[in-house]
């Protein structure tokens, strides 16, 4: 039996962001993180579009809109400090016909209230902006980078351990059992006993959840997001990222083309219901993940609700042809040959039991345990004050005391990382 003040179940970047803010502010906590995988941040934080949101879709007010716009100039100082290759290139939110530049205009002013600086580009505009690129209009968001998040996330780790946390990998947490005093946790064949729990389980979040009697009225979906990489020729076609204006009933942002870190372009991802949890193959199938939402009610109203997208969206999964249609609405210029197969992505998104999409991130607590139901994209760009949040939620909901010498204190929180 192990026995720590805290136990951080799931290390992808908003876990490790937690433990390393956690942990540099009250180095008399022990800190654990149990990581199922053998290596750190293997699914969600490195199968990314590799984006540095700036905040352009989120509801004004939501935790979205507010994470984004601190973490935005906080990866870029982490970045900084870190020596890790991060380029603020910019994006550029195509309209290809009238409904879309209605939509274009209704992002603007939620732009705006959102507190970004942003630029409306009528058609001439944009071809001098950007030559290779059709469209009626767009909206330039100059904040918008791109950086390997996987990188980040081994930074924070460092960090983590630097401060004397501990990481122990190869551990999947199977049985959390929360009494009155203190939480046991069984994983693998580690045994521990902790007094506090934060799970940031990404795919595996309601799960987790359910163990501590706060998860039963949400499943987690997977959706598989297929990514394509463009040939070297086609590293130069454009110079800031492209982006279509998505629909603002789906959480999905559409296919779009991003510059990489390492300079190559990809196109994706589509949407496409997931067989699997971490299913990043077509043929990858686990029927206990398919049952899981299969038996939901809330799995199935949104499928009525989201029926033609769905379809859309497993049509061009099926056909490149179709994949390409929707990147020749901006890009017509690009051809079959050019969408080269590329790894692809898992969203964890979670379905309330009416069927709505959670849009916003979504943060459950018992008396011992905080969980982390939903954090979809951009939680990468929000890691930094998602973990700052989780801090000051730990530090108030479990009244943490710490000892320094011989003195028993309340951690201070007030001065986080961001």
């Amino acid at each position: 039996m192990t026995d720590v003040d805290i136990c951080i179940v799931g290390p992808g970047i908003v876990a490790l962001s937690t433990a390393m803010q956690l942990i540099e502010l009250n180095p008399a906590l022990s800190v654990i993180l149990l990581e199922k995988e053998q290596e750190i941040g293997r699914h969600q934080t490195s199968h990314n579009s590799g984006v540095l949101h700036a905040g352009v879709y989120y509801q004004p007010g939501s935790l979205k809109a507010e994470f984004c716009r601190i973490g935005v100039g906080a990866t870029v100082r982490f970045c900084r400090e870190h020596g890790i290759p991060l380029e603020q290139c910019g994006k550029l939110l195509v309209a290809t016909d009238a409904v879309e530049l209605e939509r274009m205009k209704d992002l603007e002013r939620r732009s705006r209230e959102n507190g970004l600086r942003i630029e409306s580009l009528d058609r001439t505009a944009l071809a001098h902006r950007e030559p290779r690129i059709a469209g009626l209009g767009a909206l330039f968001v100059p904040t918008t980078g791109i950086v390997d998040w996987h990188q980040v996330a081994l930074a924070m780790a460092d960090r983590f351990r630097a401060a004397g946390g501990i990481i122990l990998t190869q551990c999947e947490a199977s049985v959390i059992s929360e009494g009155p005093n203190d939480v046991t946790v069984i994983a693998g064949s580690e045994r521990i006993r902790t007094k506090h729990l934060i799970a940031c389980g990404g795919l595996m979040a309601d799960r987790l959840a359910d163990l501590c009697g706060v998860g039963s009225d949400f499943r987690i979906v997977p959706f598989r997001g297929e990514y394509f990489v463009l040939p070297e020729s086609k590293n130069d076609l454009v110079k800031h990222l492209i982006y279509p204006i998505p629909n603002p009933s789906l959480p999905f942002l559409g296919v779009h083309l991003t510059r990489m870190i390492g300079g190559y372009v990809t196109v994706g991802p589509n949407a496409v219901l997931g067989l699997a949890r971490e299913a990043y193959r077509r043929r990858d199938i686990r029927l206990s993940d398919m049952r899981d939402y299969l038996t939901f009610p809330g799995f199935w109203r949104m499928l009525r609700a989201h029926f033609g997208a769905g379809i859309s969206e497993f049509g061009s999964s099926l056909s490149r042809r179709r994949y390409l249609a929707l990147c020749r609405e901006y890009c017509p210029e690009l051809a079959l040959d050019d969408l080269l197969p590329h790894r692809a992505g898992v969203r964890a998104q979670a379905v309330l039991r009416d069927g709505t999409l959670v849009h916003d991130f979504l943060i459950r607590t018992s008396a011992r345990t905080i969980h982390v139901c939903n954090a979809p994209s951009p939680a990468a760009t929000c890691s930094l004050p998602i973990g700052s949040h989780l801090t000051r939620l730990a530090a108030a909901h479990f009244a943490l005391v710490v000892k320094r010498g011989d003195r028993q204190v309340l951690p201070q929180v007030g001065a986080c990382a961001v």
